[in-house]
């Protein structure tokens, strides 16, 4: 018997059927399936590299977008020269720091009575005094800091209170701003030190007890926060010569990894390319603007946490501290730093619903953790979520809109971070090594960019910084304790590593060394024969020595190999 071939054509209603549900099925997949945020390409080749290089040494690397013969940015617009730049005359929008609602032109004024005040009552000259800020962070340190960089007046900042009794000793201030409760503490000091006979003035915020100011001995003076800027509401104020952008406005002491006490000499111009090294970290598609909220767990009293507060000044948007951020204590006062769901729920401060956060690796982690365990409690569709946000991760796409945001983790948000959980769009992690097994279920479970970064107590601004939008996981990278690389350099930073082993670099080995660093955000070490300074020798170049090993990777991104105290 004989077939044609149109025997073979023949079809039943049936075969037409799965035909098409198999044609639809591969289009959806197609269509549907996420493009990634980011080319590859573009992830592929994050820093720009020097074609040469010295024995010893890696290349030169600089951020991409900056490119080898870039110009770096050192300020957040070419109005801003100075600190008193940062708040804008022409902004009219109020916004709230920390408990504060207040307008640009009533900072303005508020900074300016109180300059006028020190300079009355607590007898301050330009140019010739220094101020110890003992302030946790609040809107009093704001002023303080402004009004004193307005008059030239060089301001001491402490990245620890472990240093205050050897600042006292060995860098004695002409006056202390500091609050109420610590008062009695840092009369315990002076009256101690060897410096009895000089005349001491302590500018107080809030209410000392009638008890303490029984005890101020008659070569301490005593003013309170409110008189002194009253006294400059009362009269005209005093303008001060406008101050250079190479002026050192501060000296930021911190303590090295050796337990050396050393300092940080910033300018005017060290913070406005902080600021806008800051600004750089996200793209301009997802700017900063006078919408957002910037939460922060880095100290003012430190070169960064002092960079990411003035660029919330400068674009208008609220602000506050996480209570972890808390340097000073009248007594022992142990934190657990993790009280990032009580900032952004509303509980710490009176502030819209926060929409970026600086935060270090902990608060990170314990948010996750928490987030996950909620999100798990769906234990029918939890499996099912988890898979497909992985995939969409895995292709370099995120998104808070999904069916399985809906279902599962917005509501496991909600419970962790509160209102915040619709508001936040980026987090910035900083202060210490993230683990690099934390970074993929960080993504699943906050599904917005994470940006990962290291910082240097000279450097206000980030010194190395991951792109927002790089989803990518190495397989070399699951180890439970290897880290999470840190990105390329930031926009106006070079880097490169010394101490290198020539012949595995030759091989095609990735460079391992020491990190030195220069540009215009890097401030000077300030040394003395009681510093010890980290030793360079390419310190004619501009080169400053981090004294933290790291590994550059093939597409230009950084791994911190040292371990870092957050």
């Amino acid at each position: 018997m004989a077939f044609s071939i149109a025997d073979y054509l023949v079809t039943d209603d049936l075969t037409i059927l799965l035909g098409l549900i198999a044609a639809t099925v591969f289009l959806l997949n197609n269509l549907y399936k996420p493009q990634p945020l980011v080319h590859p390409i573009l992830l592929g080749r994050q820093s720009d590299v020097a074609r040469v290089r010295n024995p010893g040494e890696s290349a030169v690397y600089r951020n991409y977008g900056t490119g080898l013969m870039g110009r770096f940015p050192i300020r957040p617009s070419k109005e801003v020269f100075i600190l008193a730049d940062f708040v804008k005359p022409d902004s009219e929008g109020s916004r709230t720091l920390w408990s504060t609602r207040l307008s640009n032109n009533t900072l303005q004024d508020r900074v300016a009575s109180f300059g006028t005040g020190l300079l009355r009552l607590a007898g301050l000259r330009p140019k010739e005094s220094t101020v110890l800020l003992l302030l946790n962070d609040s809107i009093e340190f704001i002023i303080s800091d402004l009004a004193l960089a307005s008059h030239s007046i060089q301001s001491f900042t402490l990245s620890s209170s472990k240093l205050l009794s050897y600042v006292l000793e060995s860098h004695v201030p002409s006056a202390i701003i500091t609050h109420a409760d610590l008062l009695p503490q840092i009369l315990e000091l002076i009256y101690e030190s060897d410096d009895r006979s000089g005349n001491h003035t302590i500018i107080v915020v809030g209410e000392p007890s009638a008890r303490t100011m029984a005890s101020v001995a008659s070569n301490v003076k005593v003013l309170n926060f409110v008189d002194v800027e009253r006294e400059g509401v009362k009269v005209e104020k005093i303008i001060s010569p406008l101050p250079n952008a190479n002026d050192i406005f501060t000296v930021s002491f911190f303590e090295s990894e050796s337990g050396h006490v050393q300092a940080a000499q910033l300018t005017h111009e060290n913070m406005t390319a902080g600021v806008a090294a800051t600004r750089g970290l996200l793209p301009l598609s997802h700017a900063l603007s006078s919408l957002d909220t910037i939460v922060s767990a880095h100290p003012l009293s430190t070169a960064y946490g002092r960079a990411v507060a003035y660029t919330a000044i400068f674009e208008g948007t609220s602000f506050a501290t996480l209570d972890s951020s808390k340097l000073y204590h009248p007594e022992e006062h142990s934190t657990t730093g993790i009280d990032v769901s009580d900032a952004v729920s509303h509980k710490a401060y009176p502030i819209p619903s926060p929409t970026v956060l600086f935060v270090k690796p902990g608060h990170l982690e314990s948010t996750v953790s928490s987030i996950v365990k909620h999100a798990s409690r769906s234990f029918l569709l939890y499996p099912f979520a988890r898979r497909h946000k992985l995939a969409s991760v895995s292709e370099g796409y995120i998104s808070k809109e999904s069916l399985w945001d809906r279902l599962v983790y917005d509501g496991a948000r909600a419970k962790v971070i509160g209102d915040g959980a619709s508001t936040l769009r980026g987090i910035i992690i900083s202060g210490g090594n993230l683990g690099a097994s934390v970074v993929t279920p960080a993504r699943v479970a906050l599904s917005i960019p994470l940006i990962n970064s290291y910082t240097h107590p000279l450097v206000p601004g980030p010194v190395l910084a991951s792109h927002p939008l790089d989803l990518q996981d190495f397989p070399a990278a699951t180890n439970e304790s290897s880290v999470a690389h840190v990105g390329p350099p930031s926009v106006n930073t070079e880097v490169k590593l010394v101490g290198v082993d020539d012949e595995a670099v030759e091989n095609g080995a990735d460079p391992v060394g020491l990190l030195l660093i220069r540009g215009p955000s890097v401030g000077k070490l300030f040394v003395n024969d009681d510093y010890v300074s980290i030793p360079s020798e390419d310190d004619k170049e501009g080169w400053v020595a981090t004294g933290i090993r790291a590994k550059i990777q093939s597409n230009g991104a950084f791994q911190v190999l040292t371990p870092l105290v957050s």
